[in-house]
């Protein structure tokens, strides 16, 4: 069977239609999202974050398998802790490393805006006027 070019570039446009993208959070996210408002001492446990992550709208039953491999990469990445058990069983929390690292990035991001705003020409020349007066009598003492 010989195919023409035509026809294969036909057939490569309908197999490379891609499926939409997902709107919302990751598994991931959403673990970790649970898990941080947890107030546990202990952390979370998996049967406890199921019913977290089904109470958020997630289907958990169809999704048991993802469950368990975005678990084992947030404790993978040091993300997540693992309390008690071994595996995906037993209980969860968030890792104080992860924790203090995604407050500072917060806290740097809300100073930068502020700090990229321009001085009008006006105002740098002026500035720069009043750092050569100070150069000037720093190196005048006799003056």
């Amino acid at each position: 069977m010989c195919f023409s070019t035509s026809q294969v570039q036909a057939k490569k446009k309908k197999t490379m239609t891609s499926k939409p993208k997902k709107v919302g959070l990751s598994v991931g996210e959403l673990i970790v999202k649970a898990v941080a408002a947890s107030k546990e001492r202990n952390g979370l446990s998996v049967a406890a974050l199921k019913k977290a992550l089904a109470a958020g709208g997630y289907d958990v039953d169809k999704n048991k398998a993802r469950v368990k491999t975005a678990i084992k990469s947030l404790v993978a990445k040091g993300t997540l802790v693992q309390t008690k058990g071994t595996r995906t069983s037993g209980s969860f929390k968030m890792n104080k490393a992860t924790e203090s690292k995604a407050k500072k990035p917060a806290a740097a991001k809300a100073k930068k805006p502020a700090a990229a705003a321009k001085k009008s020409p006006k105002k740098a020349a002026a500035a720069l006027q009043l750092l050569d007066r100070t150069k000037l009598k720093e190196n005048c003492q006799d003056c």
